[in-house]
């Protein structure tokens, strides 16, 4: 890449609902500490053009301001997060000094891969696109790369290119893109420093997810190179050539990753559903079920970031749940990333959630029956699930009553 390239503007360019091929409809530009949005002509001139999201970016002719941060969120849910920006900043490392570089935010999404996830892309020109990282690799090659990357090896050039296939997805722990004949997958691999299996354990927490009746992304299990990884289908892409738009629950409550993220709370978005999402019912339905199955499996990393909506450009529908893991315990009590009440109310605890169902348009009797079948759900298909996972009878031991139907999460209900 070059200086100038490096210094210059960056061109957004996007998947319009049904096109399989990506349309320029902008520039980012660096104004001080925000990078500001600017639509191109060409694209405002468009029968066809939507805006990128509402009220953040509508189609206006001139350079647009982030409605929080320093960074639109549509734009933000479409860089790398912290296993992505790690897999760029080892391919900089200066292997004398051993340091990463401090990189900006235009330089993550410059030097992200392509194939990322929702349906935006950056490029260096307005004119021309390049899809970064779109070559085939073996998913044993992606383990191995992933592991030397967490362990701060320096990368033989022929492992280099399969950390574009990591660098665009969000997440902290290690992963990558994958393409099994034309179905596109997210692989999950375990840590080097993972002290249970958590590869096993979010398999089973999404499968029992998906037998509870909740909308997930279909997962699977396999083992390469000593380590496990989860595969788990791709709902941003329809198979047809097509991407979907997709932003994060914290782009839509208008928020910021810091501090923003951590005002966020269900409340809220199911305010948001209410305003903004077809089927708007329904969905505060499923939102609901969701919280409780968090509850009942001890996911407590549900932060507005692990929630997500497809954009048409007129409507958002949420996406199927992702990223539902068990979450390891230090005490008897616990809580969730997004507050569940109006009041602040945030505790892990079924009774709870059942009192202030209101929000999602329950009676506590309602809520009562999605819970009470979630539960009943949860103790019938543990086993078996657990044996699909091929998880160890002590490692099964150690989750159940500790993370999944935890007495705390019983309490009082």
């Amino acid at each position: 890449m070059t200086t100038s390239e490096a210094d210059g503007p960056l061109y957004v360019w996007a998947w319009l609902p049904g096109r399989p091929e990506p349309v320029v409809c902008g520039r980012l530009d660096r104004d001080g500490r925000r990078i500001v949005f600017t639509y191109g002509r060409s694209y405002l001139d468009r029968p066809d053009a939507i805006p990128l999201l509402l009220p953040d970016l509508p189609l206006a002719r001139g350079p647009i301001p982030p409605r929080a941060g320093d960074l639109h969120g549509p734009i933000a849910d479409a860089g790398p997060d912290a296993w992505g920006r790690r897999v760029i900043e080892s391919r900089r490392i200066d292997g004398a000094a051993g340091a990463a570089p401090h990189l900006d935010e235009l330089t993550y999404l410059r030097e992200s891969g392509s194939n990322r996830i929702g349906g935006l892309d950056f490029q260096n020109a307005p004119d021309v696109y390049l899809a970064r990282g779109d070559v085939a690799v073996a998913l044993e090659t992606l383990v191995e790369a992933a592991a030397m990357v967490e362990s701060g090896e320096t990368l033989p050039a022929a492992l280099d290119v399969a950390l574009l296939h990591g660098s665009s997805v969000g997440g902290a722990r290690p992963k990558a893109l994958l393409d099994d004949a034309g179905r596109g997958l997210i692989a999950k691999f375990g840590s080097a420093t993972d002290t249970y299996p958590v590869v096993k354990s979010e398999f089973v927490a999404m499968r029992l997810a998906a037998l509870a009746g909740l909308r997930v992304a279909e997962v699977h299990l396999t083992h390469t190179l000593g380590k496990d990884v989860l595969l788990v289908e791709r709902f941003d892409r329809p198979g047809d050539g097509t991407r979907r738009l997709m932003v994060s629950a914290l782009t839509i409550l208008g928020l910021d990753a810091f501090p923003g993220g951590r005002y966020a709370s269900y409340p809220d978005l199911a305010a948001e559903i209410r305003a903004r999402f077809a089927d708007p019912v329904p969905t505060l339905h499923e939102l609901f079920a969701r919280i409780v199955f968090n509850v009942i499996v001890g996911n407590g990393d549900d932060h507005a970031r692990n929630h997500a909506a497809f954009w048409d450009g007129r409507l958002l529908t949420l996406t199927p749940a992702y990223d539902l893991c068990p979450s390891p315990r230090a005490g008897r009590e616990f809580t969730q990333a997004m507050a569940i009440g109006e009041d602040g109310w945030r505790q892990a605890q079924l009774a709870g959630c059942a009192r202030r169902a209101s929000p999602f348009r329950l009676s506590e009797a309602q809520a009562r029956e999605i819970i009470d079948h979630q539960i009943a759900v949860v103790r019938d298909r543990f086993d078996a699930v657990c044996d699909e996972a091929g998880l160890a009878a002590r490692d099964r031991a150690a989750m159940w009553e500790r993370q999944i139907m935890n007495p705390y999460a019983l309490e009082g209900y």
